[in-house]
């Protein structure tokens, strides 16, 4: 076995939300600043506990890579949980949500191993530029944190804090410094997006901030919604999802479930009839709008009927990006203290979810076979379209450019494509 050597720059490993990807980059931007070296800064999620398990094998992971590297565990599992990181003997130091963010956190000495203090004390997002997005082609506009709802089966709020808004301003502020540096695509982020501006003055609602941060950045190409609530999109939303060709045909339903009563002993907002609602107007307004959802399967008390309520939703509403998770039990959750599914159970649901999914997103992959399509470069040979739709090119590009390409046929997975002659799509 040759020498180890120390890395140079620290490496930055991140598990969960686009969120934790916008904060590694803080982080990456302060550990530089603090001249910290031969560091390992693992960001964590807690949304179940096989992210959590993931979270402690990467620790492990570095220890044996890395026998002489700083390993510093942080992000949601590390604030909500931070006892599991505190009994790992590889683990060197662990920061809260909110002390990840502080660039003295990096350069605290061993003596300060634990740095968590209550998330709920948290009262302002602070507006940190940063300069791009380590190895991605599109970047990601930090605009939201927290989150004031108590769904039952959510360890977040605990994890994040209630909800606080950035100023628009600090978002245009980002958006700019990021056009200036060659992206042209940008996902909005934030635990929970449809609540953005009710802590700020004058309540801006998300549309009211999106159409501001479009017609202040007019160099911004496409912009990207993530997770929206389908009962909390205000009018101004609606009216750009109608006449904004920059804000991208797709759109992401958090869902989490299609049966009424399972949705209640939830505590979600919305109900069955609701999503229907939200995507016949979307489809009304967009015909060419694609959807995608997160859902849980075998929450506890979920019937086989009201498993199959979810399924018919899927199906009907023609959902075509999925992220299914089996319902996984966080501790000091509501949810956790009643009657669990069996996890096959679980398992088998999530399964027939994912086949749902897998046949809506195929038929769709299929309607754009002969279209031309604009898409933004991932990688040499590798893209996504407006409707996020993956695509492989026969030919090379550069990352991160947007170009038009001509559909050619599918696999029921991605769609494949050649270089296309117009440049105005």
């Amino acid at each position: 076995m040759g020498e180890i050597k120390p890395l140079a720059a620290p490496e930055i490993i991140t598990f969960g939300c686009r969120l934790n990807t916008y904060e590694s980059e803080v982080m990456r931007g302060h550990a530089m600043s603090a001249g910290l070296t031969n560091a390992i800064i693992i960001n964590s999620c807690a949304v179940t506990n096989e992210a959590e398990r993931q979270a402690r094998q990467a620790v492990r992971k570095a220890r044996r890579e890395h026998p002489d590297a700083k390993i510093i565990v942080t992000g949601c599992a590390a604030q909500t949980t931070p006892e599991q990181f505190a009994s790992m003997p590889e683990v060197d130091q662990i920061l809260g949500n909110i002390e990840k963010l502080e660039q003295q956190s990096f350069g605290l000495e061993q003596a300060e191993r634990m740095q968590v203090n209550d998330i709920m004390s948290a009262e302002e997002t602070a507006g940190h530029l940063i300069e791009g997005f380590d190895g991605r082609a599109r970047a990601f506009l930090q605009i939201q944190n927290g989150c004031n709802h108590r769904c039952t089966f959510c360890i977040i709020p605990y994890g994040r804090g209630n909800s606080r808004s950035v100023p628009i301003g600090a978002i245009v502020d980002q958006a700019r410094s990021l056009t200036g540096n060659g992206y042209k695509e940008f996902v909005l982020t934030g635990v929970d997006i449809t609540a953005y501006g009710e802590d700020l003055p004058g309540s801006p609602t998300l549309g009211q901030m999106c159409r501001r941060l479009l017609a202040a950045v007019p160099e911004m190409e496409r912009l990207r919604l993530s997770s929206l609530d389908p009962v909390e999109v205000d009018d101004d939303l609606w009216r750009l999802i109608e006449t904004e060709p920059r804000l991208m045909p797709h759109l992401h339903i958090s869902l989490q479930a299609g049966d009424d009563m399972v949705l209640k002993r939830m505590k979600r907002r919305h109900l069955r009839d609701d999503v229907y609602a939200f995507v016949e107007k979307a489809r009304r307004l967009r015909p060419e709008v694609v959807f995608g959802a997160d859902i849980i399967a075998g929450f506890p008390t979920e019937t086989d009927e009201m498993a199959v309520n979810s399924l018919k939703l899927i199906e009907e509403c023609d959902i075509a990006y999925m992220h299914v998770f089996p319902y996984s039990a966080r501790p000091g959750t509501p949810a956790a203290k009643m009657p669990q599914v069996p996890g096959d159970i679980r398992k088998a649901r999530a399964a027939d979810l994912r086949t749902a999914g897998d046949h809506n997103l195929a038929q769709f992959l299929k309607s754009l076979v002969g279209t031309e399509q604009s898409v933004l470069v991932e990688n040499e040979t590798t893209g996504r379209t407006r409707h996020y739709a993956p695509v492989e090119f026969n030919f090379s590009a550069i990352g991160g450019e947007i170009i038009p390409v001509r559909i050619t046929g599918t696999n029921g997975q991605k769609v494949f494509a050649e270089l296309a002659e117009n440049k105005d799509q």
